[in-house]
């Protein structure tokens, strides 16, 4: 059978106009995997975009001092305005609610309006070079978190056994620490820990009194040397906050130490002024009372006469006279 022979021109034609699918499904294809990929990406910084987009929030929010405003969640910048007293006092036994520790001081208890202290990096690096050899000796330790830089003495190396009375290697690491001290203003909280070994005396009837004691006689040692009584508190935890365990002797002798913490928080002295008592004015009408009343009360010697003399306070009456005061001292 004959079949008509389809010419040249008629192929390149159907060519030409199929081509243009080959750019369309590469386009598509291009396009599908960009979606791809911007999927997988919104997938995985969902979290990170809400933790910014709520930092972004707070930002604004505490600008314009609007408060339960803008998106609730976790924020990647932490808050650096504390909330509580937790972070000035410190932790205890218990979470800290409430009033702070020192309701009398009205300026402690206005937490926002706290300057903060010398920075406590500063001093880590001070402390460490001033007690570098009880440190490689492992009699003290220096540690600094967020709030709080704290120094760990041993008790032996401040007390006797069972003793509050600091000895002279006290003495002489209260000298080093009182050094750099003095030149802060930071809060100081002395505290004092025992073992889980039973003390009864009549001074010490049990480990509380003891680890109160022996932070008190730290106080006291550090006030003699300058520091001021009103950055410093006194903590005692006994036998109930170990740093170890108390079934070997290692244990009991690292639970047995001082602690000195000292807040990121500065004292600040409270300056009560006192009003002047203004000197009553004194007008003439009170000079010429009081001359009055002095010449009134003054006491007389007057010659009667007869010859006799009258000792008063009256003035002379007609007929007497008063005589002279030559002639009286005579």
């Amino acid at each position: 059978m004959y079949r008509p022979r389809r010419s040249v021109a008629v192929e390149a034609e159907k060519s030409d106009t199929e081509r243009w699918l080959v750019s369309y499904a590469d386009y598509m294809t291009l396009l599908f995997a960009l979606f791809v990929l911007l999927y997988s990406m919104a997938t995985m910084e969902r979290e990170e975009f809400k933790k910014l987009q709520d930092t972004i929030s707070k930002v604004f929010v505490e600008a314009t001092d609007k408060k339960e405003m803008g998106i609730q969640g976790q924020s990647v910048q932490p808050d650096i305005h504390p909330q509580s007293d937790f972070e000035l006092y410190g932790s205890g036994l218990e979470e800290a609610t409430g009033p702070t520790l020192l309701a009398d001081n009205a300026k402690l208890e206005q937490i926002d309006s706290t300057k903060l202290g010398s920075p406590l990096a500063a001093m880590q690096k001070d402390i460490n070079r001033a007690l570098r050899s009880l440190v490689e000796s492992d009699l003290a330790k220096v540690t600094l978190d967020e709030d709080w830089l704290t120094i760990e003495l041993s008790s032996g190396l401040l007390f006797s056994s069972g003793s509050a009375s600091s000895n002279s290697s006290a003495s002489a690491v209260m000298t080093e620490l009182t050094a750099i001290l003095k030149q802060t203003d930071n809060f100081m909280r002395v505290r004092g820990y025992t073992d889980s070994v039973p003390i009864r005396t009549e001074q010490f009837p049990s480990n509380w009194e003891l680890s109160v004691a022996r932070a008190a006689s730290i106080v006291r040692l550090l006030e003699q040397l300058g520091i001021a009584p009103q950055r410093m508190a006194i903590e005692g935890y006994g036998q109930y906050s170990p740093f170890a365990e108390n079934t070997s002797a290692q244990g009991r002798s690292q639970n047995r130490k001082v602690v000195i913490a000292l807040s990121k928080y500065a004292y600040e002295p409270v300056i009560v002024e006192t009003p002047e008592q203004a000197e009553p004015e004194t007008s003439a009408e009170q000079v010429a009372e009081e001359a009055a009343q002095q010449e009134q009360n003054k006491v007389r010697v007057i010659r009667l006469p007869h010859g006799g003399i009258r000792i008063t306070t009256r003035p002379p009456e007609p007929g007497e006279e008063e005589p002279p005061i030559q002639e009286r001292e005579q």
